[in-house]
């Protein structure tokens, strides 16, 4: 009876409540967000264009690029429609199952987008450091494979978190006080011990940020080496421009994300509509600006989307 009544508990839906405190300008914060995902949307989708109809981008460095816009694309469209919805038709209801689909997909990707930045920072390494052996070493059919088995390890490690926290039992309120399904805010409506789900979490997230972190803060410190080398005054300033694009998306991305976690786990005093806001614009921020920040930074960028324009 007991594991009845369980399953049909867990089957209900959970209910949003977008930004908690700040229902009443629900209409004017989809305005910011409704910006960021239409920006997000165009911007990803000329840098895949330029990618694709250019024949002198079809590059590692650029096949790179590409992922991380198709990762971009999915994190906000696995986020913002729902949230949208939310701020304009007050749609606050989510499946069982569409809610668990959504974490799945916000936590495997972030998995994924931090394998893709190891991946871009060892492209540089190798670029810089050891550019006569890199057609060798970095060819496009393997930076494809780098990409397959950064998903792959991205969704191999969440998919047991998955099945640990949809085998709890929710019998506790079914309102999330969040704009999506953010894992620690469904973990506290769970009316058993989560310790496992919990520990099982920080380790992989750990071992998967620490263990990408390192790697690619010992790449770039090979390359800040060699660039320093450099006799030209000028050679180190181009090298250098030419590493700033990935280093600002890198720094975007983890700082963003260290930033998004440590305000979920301590508040520091801060109000539960500062901390919901903080995680909302990690999830659609970086999206919308990293393709402007290649645009910027890289002229092959700019030169293939002004000619697909």
């Amino acid at each position: 009876m007991s594991t009845a009544n369980q399953s049909n508990t867990n089957s209900s839906p959970f209910l949003l409540t977008g930004i908690p405190g700040l229902e009443a300008l629900h209409v004017w914060i989809s305005i910011p967000f409704c910006f960021t995902y239409i920006m997000t949307l165009l911007g990803n989708s000329m840098v895949l264009l330029a990618v694709r109809l250019n024949k002198s981008l079809h590059e590692p460095m650029y096949y790179l690029i590409s992922m991380l816009a198709v990762i971009d694309l999915i994190f906000s469209t696995a986020v913002v429609p729902k949230m949208l919805g939310i701020f304009w038709l007050d749609s606050r209801e989510i499946g069982f199952e569409a809610c668990f689909i959504q974490m799945f997909f916000i936590h495997t990707f972030t998995a994924v987008e931090s394998g893709v930045l190891l991946a871009m920072s060892f492209d540089r390494y190798i670029a810089i450091c050891n550019p006569l052996r890199y057609n060798t070493i970095l060819t496009n059919s393997r930076t494809i494979q780098i990409g397959l088995l950064s998903l792959a390890r991205g969704a191999g490690v969440m998919t047991p978190l998955m099945c640990l926290l949809t085998s709890l039992p929710y019998c506790k309120t079914r309102v999330i006080p969040h704009s999506y399904c953010e894992h620690m805010a469904v973990v506290e409506l769970a009316c058993a011990n989560p310790s496992v789900s919990n520990l099982y979490s920080l380790t992989v997230a750990t071992l998967l940020v620490g263990t990408d972190s390192v790697f690619i803060t010992f790449s770039y410190g090979m390359i800040f080496r060699s660039v320093m080398r450099l006799p030209s005054q000028e050679a180190r300033l181009k090298t250098l421009r030419t590493c700033g694009s990935h280093v600002s998306v890198i720094l975007l991305f983890y700082i963003g994300g260290l930033l998004s976690m440590y305000l979920q786990m301590f508040s520091f005093g801060l109000a539960p509509h500062v901390q919901v806001l903080v995680a909302d614009f990690y999830l659609t921020v970086p999206p919308m600006l990293n393709p402007l920040i290649y645009g910027m930074k890289m002229k092959q960028i700019q030169k293939g989307i002004f000619r697909l324009l």
